[in-house]
């Protein structure tokens, strides 16, 4: 099997490049907007005839999430309209694609963890063009797998755990709100999975065409208590100081509560899933290690 990375350059894409050695049966090739801008329909159809790819996992995407109120043409054009172009391109070569989405397809206003099953209604534009990017795979009949994930991160790129890593060690408090509840993913733990379906008996799971699922890391937690933790791990002393949602105004809004339901995806594909304290421990040991 040869399976195009889209935006191999981000977290998700930099973990699928440091894993690939281990899936022997399955070929890469890896891009990022240098070499193939997914939003160009032609050049997408041609770099996936002329590199005989018959697998795409699709790790692109407009993920700023406040700068996509003000840019909502350009969020849509590369969480929905190129998610297109891929369909209509897969579809080309018979081939399978897996699909990253998010928790922000959802409102927060849910008691229990959300199954994929339960209704959608994303409460800004991100969350509103990654669920258009959903409806064209499910409206399609091509092989697919959405995965839906929460507050990814990783060693690679910027993210919240990089960022609260730098503050602490330059500022005397950090103030973080208490009030949004979700679960941290450690991106190498997301990759692991996304080669995993689509290496050996797993890929078979994907001829269920428009299949949704949810994974993040094990657990519950809200942005104060997931910045506690990296502070603790790391020994660094810096005061945190718990604030509302309210009192951290953003031009996206946030949904309150965003924990996802996995006992899907570990049912179909038999996988356990570390807890997100663990995976934190060791995402920033690797950190530190690259410092």
């Amino acid at each position: 099997m040869r399976v195009l990375v889209t935006g191999s350059t981000g977290q998700l894409g930099s973990e699928i490049k440091e894993l690939a050695p281990d899936y022997k049966n399955l070929e890469f090739v890896f891009t990022d907007l240098s070499k193939l801008d997914i939003c160009d329909e032609e050049a997408l159809n041609t770099f996936i005839l002329d590199n005989h790819i018959n697998s795409v996992i699709n790790c692109a995407a407009y993920t700023a999430v406040d700068q996509a109120e003000e840019n909502p043409k350009k969020a849509h054009l590369l969480n929905a309209e190129a998610v297109l172009y891929l369909v209509n391109a897969i579809k080309k070569v018979n081939g399978k694609l897996v699909h990253i989405s998010t928790d922000y397809v959802f409102d927060g206003n849910h008691l229990l963890p959300y199954k994929e099953s339960d209704p959608v209604s994303p409460v800004n534009i991100y969350g509103k063009t990654k669920r258009a990017g959903e409806l064209v795979i499910l409206n399609s009949d091509i092989d697919a797998i959405v995965i839906r994930t929460s507050w990814l991160y990783s060693a690679y790129s910027s993210n919240f755990v990089k960022s609260i890593l730098s503050l602490g060690n330059e500022k005397e408090f950090l103030k973080v709100v208490f009030d949004q509840q979700g679960t941290p993913t450690y991106a190498k733990d997301l990759a692991k999975i996304c080669l995993d379906i689509l290496s050996d008996e797993n890929s078979k799971n994907i001829s269920k065409k428009g299949s949704i699922y949810h994974y993040s890391n094990e657990g519950v937690t809200t942005w104060y208590d997931f910045a506690a933790s990296i502070l603790k791990i790391s020994n660094i002393d810096c005061k945190l100081i718990p604030i509302e949602t309210k009192d951290y105004p953003t031009k996206a809004r946030r949904p309150q509560y965003s924990v996802l339901d996995k006992s899907k995806i570990k049912s179909d594909f038999k996988i356990t899933i570390p807890h997100w304290k663990d995976s934190l421990a060791y995402c920033i040991k690797k950190i530190n290690q690259n410092l």
